[in-house]
Parts: structure tokens; C-alpha cells; sequence
């Protein structure tokens, strides 16, 4: 039995506009153990990003608690929260990097900004560089990248800090097929090498079906399914995870008539 590493409970968040509110967390109760790539899928509008920007506090929520290896997330002091969130990086689906700064630069930027000595930022650098599969590339700049090659620079920077969580927020979505799978294959590389916790969210399916364990389905707020990958698609108990199942097999079917898919 692995150890919780995620603990999340009675979380919410809602958004005030001129409009009028907008109830976009729930009270979500999540559990991620350490070591795993667990994966939460979703519809638009379903809460997905809010809830990663919570875990980091880039978001505070209204109510709840959020653990990360035993920490309390929300009640850390501004500096406190600087130092843990040294222990999270962030992958994004539109990538974030610094057009006007190298591949190097770019990955040592938060390192940079923590005022690492320059000796040790080198080799932080290339040792994440080499595992990631840039080190031809590094006085690149991004300009001259494709997407993959762009968002392993994304991969690098999140894992420079040495992270003991990585939150992948719909990291592949901008990517052709095969590139997806190069950065899942990537992925799952990175786990089984450091042991880093992933917290994958996406709506792919079969980016949560190639990659993770153990899944959540989040639907309107709220995490109303929560179980093995291979329970969820093939016994769903929620009408999203139905929904998600039925196109899947759908396109599983459309991919081997064409030749293509993962």
C-alpha cells in the first residue's frame, strides 16, 4: 500500500464576477498516493485547472484542506509557501516559455530567481537537460523548437528544483499524436527514474489511459468517480466517465481503421 501524498477534503472555490458567482469547486475529496501517476479527467468547464492551481496556491480556495506530504498547504505564511512550492513544478498546455531566453536559460530560470549559486545551476541544468533529452538543444531558443521539444523544455524547467510533485495541467493537448506520446513515454520515464508523485489532469483519454494507474472523473465541480484506470473504462459508474468510455472505444475503434492513435 503506498503512503497518501495528496490529501485533499471538502475543498471549494468560487469565482466572483459582475455577473454573479460561479461555484467552481465543490467540495472535492481526493486522495493521490506517493510514487503514482494519477490522472483526473474532465470536461471543459468541469474545474480541472482551479483545481490544480489550488494544490500550489495559485488559487486560495474558499474552504477545505489541502495536505502535500504532510503539509498544510493553505495555512503556510507567503514565505513559507515560496520555499514549498520549490517542491512542486507545473507543466502547462501552452508551454510559458521565454522566447527571448536559450533552452539553459529557460530551464534555469527557477533557479535563477532563488538566487542558486551559478556551479551548482550548471549542473542542475544539464543533469535535468540529459534526462529530458535536450542537451543538443540548449543554446537553442524556442523559436527554433517543435512543440515536443518545447514543452520537454517545459518538463525541464518544472523538474530543475528537484520536485517531489509535478502537476501536469493538460500538458499534451497542444500536441500531434506521436509527439504526445514521445512526452507520456517521457513522463512515465521521469516516474520510474526519481519516484516523483504526477498529478495528471487532461481531458485525453488516452493520455489517462496509457499513463496512469488510477483515475478521478471530475464533472461539474465535484470528483464523482474515483477508481482503477481500467474499472473506470470499463465499468464507468458516473455519466461522464460513460461518456468518456463510450467515445474512447470510439475512437480506439477510428485509430486502428486509420493506422493512427496511441
Amino acid at each position: 500500500m503506498m503512503d497518501a501524498y495528496i490529501q485533499i477534503s471538502d475543498l471549494h472555490k468560487t469565482y466572483h464576477t459582475h455577473n454573479g458567482s460561479l461555484n467552481v469547486l465543490k467540495g472535492i475529496n481526493l486522495t493521490v498516493h506517493k510514487g503514482e501517476i494519477f490522472g483526473i479527467i474532465g470536461f471543459s468547464g468541469a474545474g480541472k485547472s482551479t483545481l490544480a492551481r489550488c494544490i500550489n496556491r495559485l488559487e486560495v480556495p474558499d474552504s477545505g484542506s489541502i495536505r502535500v506530504g504532510g503539509v498544510d498547504i493553505l495555512s503556510l505564511s507567503k514565505k513559507e509557501l515560496l520555499l514549498e512550492r520549490r517542491k512542486i513544478g507545473m507543466i502547462f498546455q501552452t508551454f510559458n516559455l521565454f522566447e527571448a531566453k536559450t533552452v539553459y536559460r529557460n530551464i534555469a530560470y527557477p533557479l535563477e530567481i532563488s538566487r542558486v549559486p551559478q556551479n551548482e545551476i550548471r549542473r542542475r541544468v544539464l543533469e535535468t537537460a540529459e534526462l529530458v533529452g535536450l542537451m543538443d538543444k540548449l543554446n537553442a531558443y524556442p523559436g527554433g523548437l517543435s512543440g515536443g521539444q518545447k514543452q520537454r523544455v517545459g518538463i525541464a524547467r518544472a523538474l530543475v528544483s528537484n520536485p517531489d510533485l509535478l502537476l501536469s495541467d493538460e500538458a499534451t493537448s497542444a500536441l500531434d499524436p506521436q509527439t504526445t506520446l514521445q512526452i507520456l513515454d517521457l513522463l512515465k520515464q521521469i516516474n520510474r527514474t526519481t519516484g516523483i508523485t504526477i498529478l495528471m489532469i487532461t481531458h485525453e483519454l488516452d493520455a489517462i489511459r496509457y499513463t496512469c494507474d488510477r483515475m478521478a472523473v471530475l464533472e461539474d465541480g465535484q470528483i464523482i468517480e474515483t477508481g482503477s484506470v481500467r474499472d473506470i473504462f470499463n465499468n464507468p459508474l458516473s455519466r461522464t466517465g460513460s461518456i468518456f468510455a463510450r467515445v474512447y472505444t470510439e475512437f480506439q475503434r477510428a485509430s486502428e481503421e486509420n493506422g493512427s492513435g496511441i
